[in-house]
């Protein structure tokens, strides 16, 4: 089986810089253990990754309730809405953000499309997190998350003469983003920013032009990024996010395997596993 790695690959620009501020975090904690780390919600969407975090003196939240008055808190890469903002100041907390930049433009845009009246519409998964941050920045937002849903949404409308500023969670995949859209202004007049991270769409792009049988995601289950990237794989695709998983991947028939790995996910692994794919056993 030839092994292939496609590139671009791994970390986007906004992990590094989440991981870099969560670093230097770790080792001013290093220097005074009474230190209380905490992080609201995984960092990035990578067990690797919070389970070093972890060793490191971090404790992961999912509610600002759970962090002390007075401690220190590092936001998430996904960014949160303006009212988690609101409680952290008010509580005296520490706020260290390390929100993606562009996930920020994103919550800039929704706050503009609000201002001007538009109804705010966002492409994504409701649950994600980085959704609940855009919509906590408008109050109410419709969320949908694929073609069949804007046609309903469509077909729902009373007032078709209502204006829509329309703007998307950064790791859906680019080519329906932009399908959604496109179904949208059949119906409604449309303002949109609406488009993923370069970074996401650089690795989508680069892997539907795999020219393989058969294409490894390396990442989280919980990754958004890295389930697109096996959704837009013009042929079979598989996911694993630690080396047990890669392990036990039944990989039988594949003669060209192409690995590639989520935006958040580490560089190490990918080396790790692409030398055990190829049989380097040490």
């Amino acid at each position: 089986m030839t092994i292939s790695v496609i590139e671009p690959h791994g970390f986007c620009a906004g992990v590094t810089a989440a991981l870099k501020k969560a670093l230097s975090l770790a080792a001013t904690r290093r220097n005074d253990s009474s230190t209380s780390l905490y992080c609201l919600h995984e960092l990035v969407h990578n067990e690797i990754v919070v389970d070093d975090l972890k060793k490191r003196g971090f404790t992961f939240v999912e509610s600002l309730d759970e962090v002390p008055d007075g401690a220190t808190v590092l936001f998430s890469a996904h960014g949160v809405a303006p009212q988690i903002r609101e409680a952290a100041k008010a509580r005296g907390i520490c706020v260290v953000d390390a929100t993606c930049p562009f996930v920020e433009r994103v919550h800039k845009a929704a706050r503009e499309f609000a201002a001007k009246g538009l109804r705010v519409l966002v492409i994504g998964h409701p649950g994600h997190i980085e959704v609940k941050g855009i919509v906590g920045e408008v109050g109410e937002a419709a969320v949908i998350s694929n073609v069949a849903a804007a046609k309903e949404f469509c077909a729902a409308a009373a007032d078709t003469a209502a204006q829509l500023g329309v703007v998307s969670q950064t790791t859906m995949n680019a080519d329906e983003v932009a399908e959604i859209v496109a179904a949208l202004k059949t119906r409604f007049k449309v303002e949109t920013t609406a488009e993923v991270c370069n970074a996401t769409k650089l690795r989508q792009d680069a892997v539907k032009a795999f020219g393989g049988d058969a294409v490894l995601v390396l990442g989280s289950a919980s990754s958004s990024n890295t389930a697109r990237l096996c959704e837009c794989a013009p042929c079979r695709a598989f996911r694993a996010g630690t080396m047990n998983e890669v392990k036990s991947l039944d990989l039988s028939g594949v003669t060209h395997l192409g690995v590639t790995s989520g935006a958040s996910t580490p560089e190490e692994f990918l080396k790790a596993a692409a030398a055990w794919l190829r049989g380097e056993r040490t």
